[in-house]
């Protein structure tokens, strides 16, 4: 009697950030793509699952034409299996319940069109999964999606019941769901051959049960090392063969497998992606907390009984964890709920609900300027078809914190203003070069800097694997001098018209390392605002805290100008000391290496007697001009971060912060302008 086999439901996923760099997308198509489906095509017989985001299935089919005949011979001869999602790679949750459906259809659509199916399978953007999105998945025609097994082990299954599919539902709208397995996640294409195999058939607890896989493609080639042992070493051409040729595994559609087995019951899913995801999307100690928790517990305890109760956070925890991805986030709502019936309109708001730029991981995403630039592009794009007429004033709590914010929408600029974060200024878009200036990334602490700060010579406390190649999440990493000395975290949000109140311990050094002495509480504190037809003012009744407590009152007032704004500053103090009052800017920009302060290359410097800057920008063609009614003092430095990647550990330039300092003591008025103009 032949063995029974199992079947397995093997799928890759494929993405790159929506106008991700050339050179970017070029090496993940001749490094991953390309090979595997030129491999692939000489298999027709083994059925795979694929999704390919929407932006880059268009890029392959203009760019890479080689390629996409590849894809396209498979699918035509019934090896590929088509996986819908939204166009472009939104967090499905993260996103108006109008736009998932209108994503989603968008994608089904370009996938008949290009291949003659309507996929009736989904993948989920970073498996995070919110069980809200279930009718507006029905409504287009999804049948199944795709998640972890952690899901189901995060809402109390066990693994032995995992080797098929549940179905789910909300308000009666019912979708079938595949837990992925992550012990397959790990052996494929990291272990030999044999090994994968024996994961495979390790899935089959009783019969009828499948190897439920599917993936990032980038790890078939892409990741560190796996070029070499993926298609140099021929693993996937190997592995292909081996599962073609062994009686106990049968490669079959997701689509077959849904049709000809029955469901395992029914599941509610809580609110969670795969595990490291909620490992990330918590703040640094906690991470560290929840690290050391699984550490005190063993590996083998926390993988059979601590994983289903010890979860991190949700995907959401990001637009808390990072001021920047709120922004972003809720700007991108507002221009949702602003509902342009246009389709350029649609195009540009989609493209800005991209997912890579709103968290970050092991990977760069809101550490990278590029994509932060990307998606304030699309952002001021949808702000020029909504405001056609110069002059708008707007308040409101678009950020959604409690506290209101306020934006000008001129005829050049677009200028947004925040209560909550000391009447600062958060956004200073350019309309016509399609950029925002204020676009920085405040320094934060991040779990994997504990690694940086023990000299450690590996990202992760996980040995070389006996056989195999390393993961990302094993691979080693060096550690240099100039990445530790510049672990620098700012104790306030890096926005502009930051106040501090400081003494002699603030100098180019000291501002650079955040740690010069602050005596007031006007840099990170709310304050009251108060708008008219084209000003704001700002005031806050905080103090000055030196050898007492003196009560201090700052008031900031912008009058919007076509390309900015002027502004009065006023503060007055009942503390007689002597002090230094600095004005802080943060400004990005995407060449720091051509831009020119005062027309000379920009460097680190301390500059004195200036009433005025100037920061021309060789990138958009624009400068920025500063002007004071005081001499002042300038501080000019490099806003840097240290991030991870699938290579290591990075130092990433996101800006430059300015400090206009002038001397106060008991009260000080200043006046002044912030301009953008053409080169």
């Amino acid at each position: 009697m032949k063995p029974q086999k199992t079947a397995l439901l093997f799928g890759v996923h494929m993405h790159q950030p929506v106008d991700n760099l050339d050179e970017a997308v070029t090496r993940a198509v001749e490094s991953c793509y390309h090979p595997f489906f030129k491999t692939m095509r000489d298999y027709p017989a083994f059925k795979m699952g694929v999704h390919c985001s929407g932006w880059l299935l268009e890029k392959i089919r203009s760019d890479f034409p080689e390629t996409f005949e590849h894809m396209r011979d498979l699918s035509e001869k019934g090896a590929i299996e088509w996986l819908t999602a939204g166009f472009y790679e939104p967090v499905l949750s993260a996103i108006p319940s109008c736009d998932r459906r209108a994503q989603i259809g968008k994608l089904s659509t370009a996938i008949q069109e290009h291949f003659g199916q309507r996929p009736q399978g989904l993948w989920l953007t970073e498996r995070v999964w919110e069980s809200g999105i279930i009718p507006d998945m029905t409504a287009e025609d999804v049948r199944y999606a795709l998640v972890d097994d952690y899901h189901f082990i995060a809402a109390g299954f066990e693994k032995e019941q995992l080797g098929g599919y549940y179905f789910s539902e909300e308000g009666g709208e019912k979708i079938a769901l595949f837990p992925i397995s992550q012990s397959l996640r790990y052996t494929l294409p990291f272990k030999p051959v044999e090994t994968a195999l024996e994961a495979i058939k390790a899935c089959r607890k009783v019969p009828g049960d499948a190897a439920i896989i599917f993936d990032d493609a980038e790890k078939f080639g892409m990741w560190p090392g796996t070029h070499e042992w993926v298609y140099d070493n021929e693993w996937l051409r190997s592995f292909v063969e081996a599962v073609l040729s062994d009686e106990e595994i049968e490669p079959i559609h997701y689509c077959d497998y849904l049709a000809n087995n029955r469901a395992k019951g029914i599941a509610y899913l809580p609110n969670v992606s795969y595990y490291e995801m909620g490992e990330w999307s918590l703040k640094a100690d906690d991470a560290i907390k929840l690290e050391s928790m699984k550490n005190e517990m063993g590996f083998e305890r926390f993988e059979n009984e601590g994983k289903k109760f010890l979860k991190g956070g949700i995907w959401k925890n990001f637009f808390v964890k990072y001021d920047e991805s709120n922004r972003l986030h809720k700007r991108m709502i507002e221009c949702s709920k602003a509902a342009i019936k246009r389709p350029e309109y649609e195009d540009a708001l989609f493209r800005l609900q991209t997912n890579d730029v709103f968290w970050h991981g092991v990977f760069g995403g809101l550490y990278l300027p590029n994509l932060r630039d990307n998606a304030y592009r699309y952002l001021i794009m949808c702000e020029n078809m909504r405001y056609k007429r110069a002059g708008a004033l707007e308040t409101g709590d678009i950020d959604m914190n409690g506290y209101d914010e306020a934006k000008y929408v001129g005829k050049k600029t677009i200028v947004r203003f925040d209560s909550r974060y000391g009447g600062q200024m958060v956004e200073f878009d350019d309309r016509a070069s399609l950029f925002n200036f204020q676009n920085v990334l405040t320094r934060r602490k991040e779990a994997y800097h504990q690694k940086i700060l023990e000299q450690a010579e590996a990202a992760e406390s996980h040995t070389e694997p006996e056989e195999g190649i390393s993961t990302i999440h094993t691979a080693a990493h060096t550690v240099s001098e100039e990445l530790k000395r510049a672990l620098v975290y700012d104790w306030y949000v890096k926005n502009s018209f930051v106040d501090h109140i400081s003494d002699h311990s603030l100098d180019l050094e000291s501002f650079r390392r955040c740690s010069f002495r602050e005596f007031s509480d006007f840099a990170n504190q709310p304050f009251e605002m108060v708008s008219g037809k084209k000003g704001i003012t700002f005031v806050r009744n905080g103090g000055i805290y030196d050898d007492t407590a003196y009560p201090s009152r700052l008031q900031k007032q912008y009058t919007m100008l076509e390309n900015g704004m002027k502004f009065v500053i006023e503060l007055k103090s009942e503390s007689r000391h002597i002090y230094d009052y600095g004005l802080e800017f943060n400004f990005h920009f995407a060449d720091i290496a051509n831009l020119k302060l005062n027309g000379e290359p920009f460097k680190e410097q301390q500059l004195c007697e200036l009433r005025r800057f100037t920061l021309e920008d060789d990138y958009t063609g624009k400068k920025i001009l500063f002007e004071l009614d005081h001499y002042f003092t300038l501080f000019a430095v490099a806003l840097q971060t240290v991030s991870q990647s699938e290579e290591g550990f990075e130092l990433t330039t996101q800006g430059i912060s300015l400090m206009v300092v002038v001397p106060f003591s008991r009260s000080m008025r200043l006046a002044g302008a912030l301009r953008v103009d053409d080169v």
